[in-house]
């Protein structure tokens, strides 16, 4: 059976009030436990959605083949909504209850602010997903590693695209009020500045808010070339598009990759609203010339066709899910453990780990595990099985 974005609505409901997968065995096949704490609804949800889904892929196909060492894995779900309250209160419950052996999640980065000091005390394994620069501190947070580009990555991606294939001088900084997008609006503004573009207009705008007309209107009479958008709703980021083009105002928008999710195809109000929109994107998720995935992602998108669904998410989401499933029962086989000291040490020697969605590599020193050169731009209206086409310009 097809697993639909509404079905993975209804398993969140269910999960927000929530039980873990299965019961605790005996001591010596006690499960290993993952705490899987995501926004699986409200405004936030659509990255959430697109993880869960290579989360429990993952978990099922290890489960299928007899767990780690005759240990199965056991998840242990929380729907935080988005909220850094509830992500506070469902972590220290995975923790303190659930004696989870690691976790995944929060994957919004203003949650992850405020879960993260609590997971580094408890000394719990973490992988994060989460794009804000201050996450990912090896003193601080010798539990927490990443397993996403970091938002200079990202931001470097952007600018460089606006700047040299767009051609922009003068750029709009615009990004949702969340933590996540405070932190991103800011990082992108000093960037573009030090690079001497003009920021013709900056500001962030509540996920929520039903008219961005005006807000648009400011950036066009401020005389932007490109707006840059960061912002993880898509309603927002539709929005914007549909605004751009009430306004008949020809702009390319160049940002973050929520931009390219099918769940905006269906809010734009006409499918050209969608063209010149550029996202964030991985060599590991885009088609080359012709028509073709990288073959490790082409043979899991074979695998799971009639399974999952890909074409209302983005496929980083999915492999990203499935690749931190399997970090996580890899350390876990490889030392014969679960305790926390185990699987941390074996992060902390991964060199060129061959994942889904990109290649990892961590030191003591160094949790910035994805590599920059695996990042590329691309169409964020070609979408095909939550895959893309490169930008135009860009190989």
């Amino acid at each position: 059976m097809t697993l639909s974005r509404r079905d993975f609505a209804l398993t969140a409901l269910a999960a927000s009030g929530a039980t873990s997968l299965g019961n605790p065995a005996r001591a010596e096949a006690e499960p290993i436990r993952i705490g899987w704490l995501a926004a699986l609804t409200g405004p936030l949800a659509s990255p959430s959605i697109g993880f869960d889904r290579g989360v429990r892929w993952a978990t099922d196909e290890i489960n299928a083949k007899g767990g780690i060492h005759g240990r199965k894995i056991e998840l242990v779900v929380r729907d935080t909504q988005g909220d850094p309250t509830k992500a506070v209160n469902a972590t220290q419950e995975v923790i303190s209850r659930f004696k989870v052996h690691a976790i995944w999640g929060p994957t919004n980065s203003g949650e992850l602010l405020a879960t993260s000091p609590i997971m580094a005390r408890a000394k719990m394994p973490s992988l994060v997903a989460g794009v804000v620069n201050s996450l990912i501190d090896p003193v601080k947070y010798p539990n927490a590693f990443r397993v996403t580009p970091s938002n200079n990555q990202w931001d470097a991606a952007v600018r460089n695209y606006t700047i040299n294939v767009v051609k922009a001088k003068k750029v709009a900084v615009v990004a949702d009020a969340t933590g996540y997008g405070t932190a991103a609006h800011d990082d992108s503004v000093a960037g573009f500045k030090k690079a001497g573009i003009e920021v013709a207009y900056s500001g962030t705008i509540d996920p929520a808010q039903p008219d961005v007309t005006p807000d648009l209107l400011r950036m066009k009479n401020a005389g932007a070339e490109a707006i840059v958008a960061w912002t993880v709703s898509t309603g927002l980021a539709s929005r914007i598009m549909n605004a751009r083009a009430e306004l008949k105002w020809d702009v390319p928008i160049v940002g973050h990759p929520v931009m390219g999710s099918g769940d905006v195809g269906k809010l734009v109000t006409k499918p050209e609203n969608w063209d010149k929109v550029y996202i964030v994107g991985y060599k590991s998720c885009s088609f080359d010339d012709e028509g073709k995935l990288p073959p490790r992602t082409q043979a899991f998108v074979d695998a799971v066709q009639g399974k999952i669904a890909l074409n209302d998410t983005s496929l980083w989401w999915v492999v990203s899910g499935v690749d931190s499933i399997r970090l996580i029962a890899e350390a876990v086989e490889k030392t014969g453990s679960s305790d926390s000291d185990k699987i941390i040490g074996y992060w902390n020697t991964l060199k060129a780990w061959p994942g889904l969605y990109g290649t990892y590599s961590f030191t003591p020193e160094e949790h910035n595990g994805y590599q920059t050169d695996e990042i590329v731009m691309q169409k964020a209206n070609s979408q095909h099985d939550g895959a893309f086409s490169l930008a135009p310009g860009y190989a």
